[in-house]
């Protein structure tokens, strides 16, 4: 007896070290794979403001794997899955006790596996490692993987991985990617059929592809339906719609928006696995069926691109660089918002407003359209007609050459060079170091997001917001500041003009401002348009740049913006007047301001008055060195006091007896000096101060 006794200890003792050492060995095994866990690579996803998805980027293996959490997914689909799959997903810890007792049972009856007796984390570990399915030594990897990952993750998050990870064709893998491709939509609303089709295919995700072999999968997505009706997760009613639904019998193209600028963002970081943007996915999607059937209509390589902004903020809300990236004969590869070219006449208004900033002009000043030469530059109009004495409201709206460059000599081609880099844009010079007159027409390189920057400054009240496309956290507190491209006056008055207002009102001037270009040789046509909210830019051409005859904006590009506006919505109408307007004309006008560049003659008898200092064209150095400022000493002979002196429109002096003032200079650059004595008789000069 007690010979049995000792061997029943001995015995007893050998299976306790045998449990103590498997129950080490399995522990030990199930560390050494939590420590080799790692989150699936997924692709890059590029999403609009609202969090549409835009774009997809396949991973580094070629496979669209896009990344997922289990609240974006419909829970109908969830309750599917794990009603087929795993019914007691929520109470096992990674190993279903039964389900492997039932599949070890019909193993030995067949001599082969028959059924897993896999759970859902069991899959989870299966595809994370890529193991093959039918053998033992597979089996007891799944095991340990599933036990490692109950260990190390929760029930949400194997569900998780478990919705990235599930093959379903191809080289598509994951709910996401599988809902997009074989469905069209995001996996956030399903109806039956859908929910059960995703839950059927990756049982035999080639066996099953809806593209290759419809009728297959049309049955496995039954089958799931027949058998959630047995459990009572659907009614009979719901069950009998989702087997009458069609199944989808094409992959779709995942989305592709804004093709240009996501793929600009993301080679600009490539690490980036999410991208956020401005974009307005509606509207981008909009416009770029807009412009796939506007190109249809042209004969190609002509070519359009399309960007639309919010000036308020600066964000881009849709941008096609072309109508279509894949058209090669239309170089759609090439991102045209982006592309140099040459203005035209899209940059007057800045020269105006610039002129009615400093008090150089007025809008209901008159300006001479006639034959001029400017230091040997002697520009004509487009029309090579000249309409004489007109205001200069009129000159822009008809968009008149030769006022425009008098302007621009009268406020400086280095300033307006400046306003426009405030404003965001960086234009091309070319070789020359020292911009000339000719800029004003178009001779120099800009981009259409450089128009659409300057005219955002103009339309929100001469404040520039610069454009930005990324809406992540660092870009935008990495942004510029605003800046200020034009006086919040100037800025109006070259408004009103642009919406075609006849006279300055006080009201607001209309709903939509624009100015069209056309550059020489009829190459660019462009128009640039705005309202109260939205900036619209428009530019039509070949991307190789040759001429295309009789392309011009007012023709060519201004239908196509307001076509673009009606897609955008109601327009928002143009605020109106600022304080500080000055609503007049003709001789209620300063007398600086009454004609542009001209003196006024002296009434009656006796001398006119003259400036003696300084005199025109002079060089006057102050000694303006970064932040200081100087007096500039005034000077007048004849004329009758007392004097008023002007500076670029602003009176400095009033009620001066005295033929001897000074002006308090703060900035560097040319300055127009008006004198008017007693008698309303004037004399200008035009002088350099540095």
């Amino acid at each position: 007896m007690r010979r049995r006794l000792m061997a029943a200890a001995l015995i007893a003792a050998f299976l306790a070290a045998g449990a103590l050492v498997g129950a080490h060995w399995l522990d030990a095994a199930i560390d050494a794979r939590v420590a080799d866990l790692a989150e699936p690579e997924t692709g890059v996803t590029v999403t609009a403001r609202d969090g549409e998805l835009l774009r997809a980027f396949a991973d580094d293996d070629g496979r669209w794997r896009l990344d997922i959490g289990t609240g974006d997914v419909d829970p109908r689909y969830v309750k599917i899955l794990t009603a087929w799959e795993d019914q007691r997903f929520a109470s096992h810890g990674g190993v279903d006790g039964r389900a492997v007792l039932r599949a070890v049972w019909q193993s030995i009856r067949h001599g082969r596996i028959v059924s897993g007796g896999s759970t859902l984390t069991m899959q989870v570990a299966r595809m994370q490692k890529r193991l093959p399915t039918g053998s033992f030594a597979s089996k007891g990897e799944q095991v340990l993987g599933a036990l490692a990952l109950e260990r190390e993750r929760s029930k949400d998050e194997i569900l998780g991985l478990y919705l990235k990870l599930a093959p379903y064709g191809g080289n598509i893998e994951g709910i996401r990617a599988a809902s997009l491709a074989w469905l069209g939509k995001e996996p956030r609303r399903l109806t039956v059929a859908e929910a059960a089709l995703l839950v059927a295919l990756p049982q035999a995700p080639e066996r099953l592809r809806p593209d290759l072999h419809a009728d297959r999968a049309e049955r496995a997505r039954n089958r799931v339906i027949a058998r959630m009706q047995d459990l009572g997760i659907l009614s009979e009613a719901e069950a009998r719609r989702g087997m009458a639904e069609p199944i989808p019998r094409r992959r779709r193209d995942l989305p592709m928006l804004a093709a240009h600028a996501t793929e600009r963002l993301h080679r600009g970081d490539p690490k980036a696995r999410k991208l956020h943007l401005t974009l307005d996915a509606k509207l981008q999607q909009r416009l770029e069926d807009y412009a796939r059937a506007r190109a249809a209509a042209m004969i190609a390589p002509l070519s359009l691109a399309i960007l639309v902004t919010d000036h308020r903020t600066g964000e881009i809300l849709a941008s096609i660089g072309s109508p279509d990236v894949f058209d090669a004969k239309r170089q759609g590869y090439v991102d045209l918002t982006r592309a140099l070219r040459s203005p035209g006449s899209t940059l007057k208004p800045l020269i105006f407003g610039l002129a009615f900033e400093r008090g150089v002009a007025h809008p209901e000043s008159l300006v001479d359209d006639r034959p001029t030469a400017f230091a040997g530059y002697t520009p004509q109009n487009f029309d090579h007609t000249f309409e004489g004495l007109i205001t200069a409201r009129r000159a822009l709206q008809l968009s008149r050459n030769l006022p425009a460059v008098e302007l621009l000599a009268a406020t400086g081609p280095s300033r307006l060079v400046q306003r426009m880099r405030r404003a965001g844009a960086t234009p091309e010079l070319g070789s020359r170091t020292i911009p000339g007159l000719a800029i004003g027409l178009g001779g120099l390189g800009l981009t259409l997001e450089d128009l659409v920057a300057i005219y955002g400054g103009i339309a929100n009240g001469g404040m520039a917001k610069p454009l930005r496309i990324d809406a992540g956290t660092a870009a935008i507190l990495g942004a510029r500041p605003a800046a200020r491209v034009l006086s919040e006056q100037a800025a109006w008055y070259v408004t009103s003009i642009l919406a075609g207002a006849t006279t300055t009102v006080k009201g607001s001037p209309g709903t939509i401002a624009h100015k069209t270009g056309t550059s020489f040789g009829y190459r660019d046509a462009w128009s640039i348009g705005y309202d109260g909210e939205h900036v619209v830019g428009i530019w039509l051409g070949r991307p190789d740049g040759a001429p295309v005859a009789g392309l011009v904006g007012q023709d060519a590009a201004v239908p196509v913006m307001r076509d673009v506006f009606a897609r955008i919505g109601p327009a928002v109408r143009l605020p109106g007047p600022p304080p500080g307007i000055l609503a007049a004309a003709g001789r209620n006008l300063p007398p600086p301001l009454r004609i542009v560049g001209a003196s006024a003659a002296r009434p009656g008898g006796g001398p006119a008055p003259e400036i003696v200092f300084p005199p025109n064209a002079a060089h006057v150095e102050l000694g303006l060195a970064e932040g200081a400022t100087a007096d500039l000493s005034l000077k007048v002979r004849n004329g009758a006091p007392p004097f008023t002196w002007y500076v670029d429109g602003a009176p400095v002096v009033q009620g001066q007896f005295d033929r001897q003032a000074s002006w308090h200079a703060r900035e560097p650059g040319f300055i127009d000096i008006s004198v008017v004595d007693s008698a309303g008789a004037a004399a200008s000069s035009r002088v350099f101060v540095d």
